[in-house]
């Protein structure tokens, strides 16, 4: 009976120790450095440090509205989320809390976990805008250049159809072009409504190298360019020698020049020299030989 007694407590034991090692007690350190970073409103929060015997729980709410959490970032051992998906409403502004909990499997005695919280976050006004590809193309008479720009695509989709930026902004969106006169420093700014855009006050046979880039105006200013595309310049009608032709034409006309020189010089010299044979003989007053 006192045998039965001594399992049963040493049982009890094992079971409390084991509930005591998968309990963690005591605070866990605060996450740092928390900020947004969105593109085209692909949108994720990031924070330092990594954990170690803890992790993290992302909660995020419309300010002044409920929270919320992603399933994809509870018990996190990243320190990374992304909301893209999350953040529904692209007029709104968002706040977001990243916890310190126990990591995954592990329980605590704390009924409130250390957070921090970040910045406001407001998708269609902060959201950077990457930089747009376009096309040049020149009129026959030389006297209009078009540049058909491509609105950059997002990491939003609406009935499977992935958005670009004119979706969003519509008629808030506008282009900033930059060009200037090819091997000049002189720059021009035209700022356009539309993703097709007519320059007709290029000089005629010039070439031109243009940027473009998003423009926003009714966003703050600091939010209001997006990324700068790269630079494209157009032709000239004024070609040098090794746009008309290539490198491997061009030496093989340098070589048969060379090679005509070569030729000329040899035959002049032996013309002088056979001529002086001559006038030689002649004043020797020996008959000339046969060649």
């Amino acid at each position: 009976m006192l045998a039965t007694k001594w399992t049963q407590a040493a049982l009890a034991l094992l079971i409390l120790a084991f509930l005591y090692s998968n309990a963690v007690t005591g605070s866990y350190p605060s996450a740092q450095t928390v900020s947004w970073k969105s593109t085209n409103f692909k949108t994720i929060l990031t924070w330092e440090p990594l954990p170690t015997d803890y992790s993290y729980t992302v909660e995020f709410s419309v300010v002044s509205r409920d929270k919320q959490r992603n399933s994809n970032c509870i018990r996190i051992s990243t320190t990374m989320c992304d909301l893209t998906s999350s953040l529904t409403d692209l007029n709104a502004c968002y706040v977001a809390d990243v916890l310190s909990e126990p990591p995954l499997g592990a329980t605590s005695d704390l009924t409130e976990f250390p957070y921090t919280s970040s910045s406001r976050f407001c998708p269609s006004n902060d959201t950077d805008i990457g930089r747009p590809d376009f096309k040049l193309e020149v009129s026959n008479n030389k006297k209009k250049t078009t540049l058909h720009v491509t609105d950059p695509l997002t990491a939003l989709f609406k009935d499977d159809h992935q958005l670009n930026i004119r979706d969003i902004f519509l008629e808030k969106l506008h282009y900033k072009v930059t060009y200037r006169r090819n091997k000049s420093s002189g720059k021009k700014v035209f700022i356009s409504k539309t993703s097709i855009i007519e320059l007709t006050d290029l000089d005629q046979g010039e070439s031109y190298c243009f940027n473009v880039q998003a423009f926003i105006p009714s966003r703050n200013i600091n939010k209001q360019l997006g990324e700068l595309s790269q630079t494209q310049c157009s032709d000239d009608d004024k070609h040098s020698i090794f746009e008309v032709y290539s490198v491997g034409v061009i030496a093989t006309a340098i070589l048969l020049i060379l090679v005509l020189i070569i030729i000329i010089t040899v035959v002049t010299i032996v013309c002088c020299r056979r001529k002086k044979t001559t006038l030689q003989t002649e004043k020797e007053g020996v008959p000339l030989q046969s060649v």
